[in-house]
């Protein structure tokens, strides 16, 4: 069985770096995702910044940002997680452990480090053409990780 490195996506909201969904994935290559239902201290009167979502969506099906940092913690305590490297998963996850006065305990680092083979622009021209095959939408966390498994478990078949 391939034991799979952790990755992470986060979805975020048009207000930088406002958390909405988070997906990540275990050594075994099963993921876990949910909404994050947003901090009162996220929230602006005229907050329209939600994204795909209502606040009523988020609010009922998302769990609390203690929870997910705990699902977190639990799974990848001191781990490096390695994102797409689009920007916003590193001011994301700031986001949901500053709600608490919290330092992060999972360093994020690009995906492509794990592919020297590759430079960083092949990884992103992979990255959408697998997007492309596969038929995901980029952003939404749990496509993001589909996809980066997929690449990974290709990359790592052809060496």
């Amino acid at each position: 069985m391939a034991d799979y490195p952790g990755f992470i996506a986060i979805e975020t909201g048009e207000d930088d770096g406002l958390p909405l969904a988070i997906a990540w994935s275990l050594p075994d290559g099963r993921v876990k995702q949910t909404l994050i239902q947003p901090d009162d201290s996220w929230i602006k009167e005229d907050t329209n910044a939600m994204g795909a979502y209502s606040m009523e969506e988020l609010e009922s099906l998302g769990v609390s940002p203690l929870e997910v940092i705990r699902e977190l913690e639990n799974d990848h305590f001191s781990a490096t997680l390695y994102t797409s490297d689009n920007g916003d998963d590193e001011a994301a996850l700031a986001r949901l452990f500053d709600t608490y006065g919290l330092d992060p305990f999972v360093e994020l680092a690009p995906a492509s480090v794990l592919y020297p083979s590759l430079t960083p622009g092949e990884w992103h021209r992979q990255r959408r053409e697998t997007f492309s095959e596969l038929g995901l939408e980029p952003m939404r966390p749990e496509h993001e990780l589909e996809v980066m498994l997929s690449m990974h478990q290709r990359l790592t078949d052809e060496e």
